[in-house]
């Protein structure tokens, strides 16, 4: 008999990076009980910031 969490925690481990890092934001908007408004308008502040910087990087 496996334990689940102890597959699951492995799985994580072997999870590519970015879903590693989306299971982070997951908990910790959850452990924080963000409003869901809140955390996809602060998403897509994010992800418009990093676009920027990856622009601005690519054309240097």
């Amino acid at each position: 008999m496996t334990d689940s969490h102890s597959s699951s925690s492995k799985a994580l481990e072997e999870a590519p990076d970015d879903v590693k890092l989306a299971v982070d934001l997951i908990y910790l908007l959850e452990s924080h009980e963000i409003d869901t408004d809140t955390a996809l308008s602060a998403i897509d502040i994010v992800k418009h910031d990093l676009l920027t910087k990856k622009a601005a990087s690519s054309s240097e």
